[in-house]
């Protein structure tokens, strides 16, 4: 471990580094404070940064806010898929295509203020923040491509991650991860952060957005409400291959994140039901996608051709002319090159047994029975 990692462990404000004070007190409030001792450093470090964000939260509102208001939102392309199905590499891949904005690393983790304070603050930040992801040693900057759902997880609070900051209560934030089960004024809060957001970030960029997101692969009925006209993309990878991996990262997600000493024995009984959930959903609002609008790519097979993929998922979904992004998405795939992927040991054969009979209609839908 890094000096940057074992910092980010102890004393870093992980999901959290980006609230208000307000925001901070009316949790502890809502989870009675209760902050295990050796997690302390966190909350004050949390309590610090909130302080800071309020301040330029206010100044960004007084600048920012009449003309962010004025912007119209172009549909985006959201990309859809379980954690460690491949999204992020989807998601880096587009990103090479300069038509196209991303929300990065910074963005996601000040949602309130990060047009006021990017530009200043994500250099020097930069230098604290580990080179490399510590579940799967890819690329780290707080300039790359992340994951919107981490914006949303600080701007409202109404996300299922927050179950990585407070382990003991993720079944109360878990009904945040399609939103079913979540109240009328909770998916208003949720949408006007999402929209705020989208709209800031179109207000930057002046261009349509590819936005990645795994709970988003359970909120397409919602998504098609807010955005009309939006694309979508959703990649697939060998169930087995997800369980283990996201496994793997939850647990590093409580190193990084937690405020409460998570239970490792329930870890993968939240996995399963996660998954199941998530694609109950998915496949029950997939066909509410207009055709024309949605695309399917089998991870195994973008590792093995990513150009010809890419190639594939531009035609089927009628976007701009891939020969002016073919140079560049080849020249990333060969950075690639030499990258090793986590390898994990025989899954038990209960254990397989269970992924198997809970997951078996995504392992029927993508043929990858065993």
């Amino acid at each position: 471990m890094t000096w940057r990692e074992r910092m980010m462990t102890s004393v870093g404000p992980g999901l959290l580094g980006g609230i208000t004070f307000r925001q901070w007190i009316d949790l502890l409030w809502q989870e009675r404070f209760a902050v295990d001792p050796a997690r302390l450093p966190r909350a004050l470090s949390i309590t610090f940064q909130s302080l800071k964000n309020s301040a330029f939260h206010y100044c960004e509102r007084h600048r920012y806010d009449s003309l962010v208001e004025k912007v119209s939102i172009e549909p985006p392309l959201f990309v859809l898929g379980h954690w460690r199905s491949g999204t992020t590499h989807l998601h880096h891949l587009l990103a090479q295509d300069r038509r196209f904005a991303f929300p990065n690393g910074y963005q996601t983790a000040f949602p309130h203020t990060f047009l006021t304070t990017e530009a200043r603050d994500s250099r020097l930040m930069s230098f604290f923040v580990p080179k490399r992801r510590p579940m799967d040693n890819m690329a780290l900057s707080l300039a790359l491509p992340q994951e919107d759902e981490f914006a949303l997880c600080t701007a409202c609070l109404k996300s299922p991650c927050m179950g990585w900051v407070f382990p003991r209560r993720r079944k109360h934030f878990g009904r945040y991860l399609s939103f079913r089960d979540a109240s009328l004024d909770e998916i208003a809060e949720w949408r006007a952060a999402f929209q705020l957001f989208v709209k800031k970030l179109t207000w930057k960029y002046r261009r349509p957005l590819v936005l990645k997101s795994p709970p988003h692969t359970c909120r397409i009925r919602l998504l098609l409400e807010m955005f009309p006209g939006a694309k979508f993309v959703h990649i697939h990878r060998d169930p087995y291959a997800v369980f283990q991996s996201t496994r793997k990262t939850f647990e590093t997600m409580f190193r990084w994140q937690a405020l409460q000493r998570p239970d490792l024995g329930d870890l993968d009984h939240w996995v399963l039901e996660q998954y199941r959930e998530m694609y109950d959903v998915f496949f029950e609002e997939r066909n509410l996608i207009p055709p024309g609008s949605y695309h399917e790519i089998a991870f195994e097979e973008l590792e093995n051709d990513p150009v010809g993929e890419l190639r594939n998922l531009y035609q089927a979904l009628r976007l701009p002319d891939f020969r002016a992004v073919e140079a560049d998405i080849q020249r990333y795939t060969t950075s690639l090159r030499g990258y090793q992927k986590n390898q994990f040991p025989v899954l038990q054969p209960q254990l397989e047994a269970q992924i198997g009979n809970m997951w078996q209609t995504s392992i029927k839908e993508w043929g990858y029975a065993r």
